[in-house]
């Protein structure tokens, strides 16, 4: 995703994106009428924004993987002739207006409450001069990971090089007008004291919330109390930042930026940030209001509260890819962001990219894999799924990749590491997988009489089949057992002979028994790969009490 990449421009791929309604292209086009009748600016600017009051979660980087898809789309419906460019813009000169939960030693930085982040002392240890230099690393440390092609921005560095000081005596000049927006979204006892100008203390460092005595458009200064004593400032050079809400469209304004994306809970102040660009004398971009990652609980996840899954645990037990197709997905759609997720990320990616090269045109453009790679999504032959990987690791006690590739080699001739290494990368996601997550919660159960039976006869079904019996053959093998078994039989199913179909509740039986876990992959697929000898080996362990003990 490094939104660098040289494009593939043939004719039926630009007809077929000129008709896409894959989300990017809807996006795309969206900036491309804002241009209407007029020239392209010579550059297309992108943004994101990051607000380092802890360390990046995933919802982060998920603004910079949805934003680069719609660049790239971008991109190809202007047959690449628009310069585009992508800013991460960091919002590190807010105060720390409270501890976050994540860090190592809260008590140390109470005295710098307020501060402004880049003023807040690193707690993480490290080269990192401040909290946000240390944030802001560990972000710019994925998106360099991911090979992303963004440029990094720093609201402290901006403000203080003058970056924004031309829009700030603007937002002098209009004072009244700023303040007529923002007022009417504010309680009484707040509009008596709101200002849009922060001033940053002389005496304190802190980012101060008070009213202003003066706004002196002329001069460019505002005048306030800074603990009793009266002082003006310009509201150039760093010494005054804007708050929050007129923040995001004096940056818009002054930086012409042309399409940011942003989470539910911005919506409803998405017509003040656009008022306040227009007042600035900017033209509000182009937006995308995404929905909320959750946690396993439903609650938002935040970067204070450190809750959800961060960058790094999830590529701990996945790769990378899968997180991107995790953000292409339902965009405008709730998603939960915990564990149980990722391993049918990672088999919902490889099914996506194994259908790639099969798919015309119009298919490959509505594929996530086109949009999570620039258009050049890799050829990678996956034949054991991640699914059955974690079964295979539960049912073999595999602890390493070695144990683990003894079984795949065993029952897929000539797959190898050196053969198949999108596939050895997988064993050791499962390992790491299986060990923290799927090995603490299994539980074996004991097969009562009927069960008892039905694996036998399972058992002896196995034994039955010809040597090297496909995965078909076994999962048919297991099913002719279950129908003869009353328990087992669904009588609103039929089977091909026009008795009563199988219940699920032979299979995860099966699973519950034999692997403690709930569920599992298809059982014929898991009994080929894992072996026929040993299936049986495991029923037999099971019937003798070993595996519940």
């Amino acid at each position: 995703m490094t939104g660098s990449n040289i494009i593939d421009l043939n004719p039926e791929m630009l007809a077929a994106a000129a008709e896409s309604k894959a989300w990017p292209f809807e996006e795309a086009k969206k900036i491309i009428a804002r241009y209407k009748g007029k020239d392209f600016p010579e550059t297309v600017l992108f943004e994101t924004g990051y607000g380092p009051s802890g360390l990046p979660h995933i919802g982060t980087f998920g603004e910079v993987a949805r934003t680069t898809m719609v660049r790239h789309a971008f991109r190809v419906l202007t047959q690449d002739k628009v310069k585009t460019k992508l800013l991460c813009f960091s919002d590190d000169m807010d105060g720390m207006r409270k501890i976050p939960e994540s860090v190592p030693d809260r008590a140390a930085l109470e005295p710098y409450l307020h501060m402004p982040l880049t003023s807040v002392p690193n707690p993480f240890g490290g080269d990192y001069a401040s909290f946000a230099d240390h944030n802001n690393a560990m972000l710019c440390r994925f998106l360099d990971t991911f090979g992303f092609d963004y440029e990094f921005a720093s609201a402290t560095q901006y403000y203080k090089a003058g970056r924004f000081d031309e829009v700030l005596l603007r937002a002098a000049e209009r004072y009244d007008e700023i303040m007529g927006v923002m007022l009417p979204t504010l309680g009484p006892e707040r509009q008596a004291t709101y200002s849009p100008f922060l001033p940053i203390s002389p005496k304190s460092g802190r980012v101060l919330y008070v009213p202003m005595i003066n706004v002196d458009a002329k001069a460019g200064t505002i005048t306030f109390d800074d603990e009793g004593t009266e002082t003006t400032l310009p509201v150039t050079g760093g010494h005054v930042k804007l708050q929050w809400k007129p923040d995001f469209g004096m940056r818009w304004a002054a930086l012409g930026v042309d399409f940011e994306m942003f989470g539910k809970d911005h919506q409803t102040n998405a017509v003040i940030y656009d008022r306040i660009c227009n007042i600035l004398g900017g033209r509000a971009p182009e937006h995308f209001v995404y929905e909320l990652f959750l946690d396993e609980e439903g609650q938002k996840i935040s970067k204070s509260k450190g809750n959800g899954l961060t960058i790094d645990e999830w590529l701990t037990y996945a790769p990378t890819e899968s997180l991107g197709l995790y953000m292409y997905q339902r965009p405008r759609q709730a998603k939960k962001l915990y564990f149980d997720v990722i391993p049918k990320a990672v088999d919902e990616y490889y099914a996506f990219l194994g259908a790639y090269p099969r798919q015309d045109w119009k298919e490959r453009l509505g594929n996530p894999v086109w949009h999570m790679h620039d258009g050049n999504p890799p050829a990678i032959d996956l034949p054991v799924p991640f699914a059955l990987l974690l079964n295979l690791v539960s049912a073999s006690n595999a602890h390493d990749k070695a144990v683990l590739w003894g079984v795949i080699s065993r029952h897929a001739p000539g797959v190898t590491p050196k053969t198949h290494p999108e596939l050895d990368r997988l064993t050791g996601y499962a390992i790491r997988y299986f060990d923290d997550f799927v090995k603490p919660t299994k539980v074996y159960r004991a097969a009562d009489e009927v069960e008892r039976e039905a694996l036998a006869k399972l058992s002896d079904a196995l034994g039955a089949l010809p040597q090297g019996a496909d995965g078909e053959a076994i999962q048919n093998a297991a099913l002719n057992v279950a129908r003869k078994i009353e328990r087992y039989q669904d009588h609103s199913k039929q089977s091909p002979e026009g008795g009563p179909g199988v219940s699920v509740a032979f299979f995860q039986m099966i699973y519950q028994v034999l692997i403690g876990q709930e569920r599992g992959p298809r059982f014929g697929s898991f009994a080929a790969l894992y072996g026929i000898a040993e299936t049986r080996a495991l029923i037999e362990r099971a019937l003798a009490g070993q595996l519940a003990a």
